[in-house]
C-alpha cells in the first residue's frame, strides 16, 4: 500500500499543478475566441419590465437607453412567419388559450394591456405597442444590435427560417443561437454554423464537471457564451415552478458550485462571454459583475444603463 501511494501521490500532485497552471494560462493551449461584439448590457425579452415584452416598442426603448444585445425567443406561425414571443401558447401573454403555430400572422391577438414581469414577482409592465413582432422587423430596424435568439422547439422549419433571415440581413456574426436543449442546439448549428452559440444545460453541466476534475484547461470549447441564472434572485425575484428549487439549501449549493471565479476567469481568458440573469435590482447587478460576469441580462434596461454609467464614471 505504501509503495502504491509512493507513486500515486506525486502523480496526482503533478496533475493538479499542471491543471492549475493551464487553468490560469489558457492561451498556451487555446487560441482566444474573437467574437464580433462584446456586450455588458443585455435586455431580457427586450426589457420587459419597462415595456410590454418582445414588442418593437420594447426593443426600440432598450436600444435608445443603451442596450447592446436583445434577448428574444422565436416561434413559427401557421402561415410560416417567424415571430418573437417567449411562449408558444399565448394564454399568459394575451389571455387567449391558443398556440402561435395554429394561427396565421394576421390572426395573432395583441398582448394584454398590463403584463406581469416574470422575474419580478408582483410587478407589471405596460406600453402603447402590444403587437407580436416579426423577427424580420427586428433585424431590419436594428441591423447593428446583437440578438440572442432562443429556440425552444426542435422545429427544423423554424430553425431554417431564422437562419435564412440571419443570412438575408448579413448578421451571422452578431446573432447568437441559444437553447437549453442540446438536440435543438445541434440542429441550429447544423443549419447555420457561422453563428456563435451558447452552452446548453447539458454542456454547462459538462463544463462544471471538467472544472472540478481539473480537465477544463485541456478541453476545446466551441461555445462563445455562457448564460446562467444568478442564483440569489431565485425565491426572491423569481419563484420557480420546481419545488426543489424553493429550498434555500439547494439554492445555496447551486450558488457555491456554479459561481466559481476561477472558472469564470478561465472562460473570459479564452474569449467566452459570461452573462448572468435576470438581474432586476441594483444589488443583483452588482453581485453578477462581482462574480465575474462580462455581461448582465435585465428586464429593466434603464436601471442597468444607469448602473453601468455610474460605475464607469467612478473608474
Amino acid at each position: 500500500m505504501a509503495s502504491y501511494l509512493y507513486y500515486l501521490l506525486p502523480a496526482v500532485g503533478g496533475y493538479a499543478l499542471t491543471s492549475l497552471y493551464f487553468l490560469k494560462n489558457p492561451h498556451i493551449l487555446h487560441k482566444k475566441k474573437q467574437t464580433a461584439f462584446y456586450c455588458t448590457h443585455i435586455s431580457h425579452r427586450g426589457g420587459c419590465g419597462e415595456r410590454i415584452e418582445n414588442t418593437m416598442g420594447a426593443f426600440t426603448h432598450a436600444v435608445e437607453v443603451g442596450t447592446e444585445m436583445l434577448e428574444i425567443d422565436c416561434h413559427l406561425t401557421k402561415d410560416g412567419h417567424v415571430v418573437v414571443s417567449h411562449d408558444e401558447n399565448l394564454l399568459r401573454q394575451t389571455g387567449q388559450d391558443v398556440n402561435i403555430s395554429s394561427l396565421n400572422l394576421e390572426e395573432l391577438p395583441p398582448y394584454k394591456e398590463i403584463l406581469e414581469v416574470t422575474f419580478k414577482t408582483g410587478h407589471f409592465s405596460t406600453g402603447s405597442d402590444r403587437n407580436i413582432a416579426l423577427l424580420e422587423d427586428v433585424f431590419h430596424k436594428f441591423p447593428h444590435i446583437a440578438v440572442n435568439i432562443e429556440v425552444k422547439e426542435n422545429n427544423s422549419m423554424l430553425i431554417e427560417k431564422i437562419s435564412d433571415l440571419v443570412k438575408k440581413y448579413n448578421r451571422g456574426a452578431i446573432s447568437v443561437w441559444a437553447s437549453v436543449d442540446s438536440t435543438i442546439m445541434e440542429n441550429c448549428r447544423k443549419t447555420n454554423s457561422s453563428m456563435p452559440y451558447m452552452f446548453t444545460v447539458k454542456q454547462a453541466l459538462k463544463l462544471l464537471l471538467l472544472y472540478y476534475t481539473g480537465l477544463l484547461p485541456f478541453v476545446p470549447l466551441g461555445e462563445s457564451f455562457l448564460q446562467f441564472y444568478l442564483p440569489q434572485i431565485i425565491n426572491r425575484e423569481y419563484i420557480p415552478e420546481m419545488w426543489i428549487l424553493r429550498r434555500r439549501l439547494v439554492i445555496f449549493l447551486i450558488e457555491r458550485l456554479t459561481l466559481r471565479k476561477g472558472m469564470f476567469k478561465h472562460l473570459r481568458d479564452r474569449g467566452i462571454q459570461i452573462h448572468l440573469f435576470v438581474c432586476n435590482e441594483e444589488q443583483d447587478i452588482e453581485a453578477a459583475f462581482a462574480a465575474g460576469a462580462t455581461g448582465v441580462m435585465t428586464d429593466y434596461p434603464t436601471l442597468l444603463s444607469n448602473y453601468i454609467r455610474r460605475h464607469t464614471q467612478d473608474t
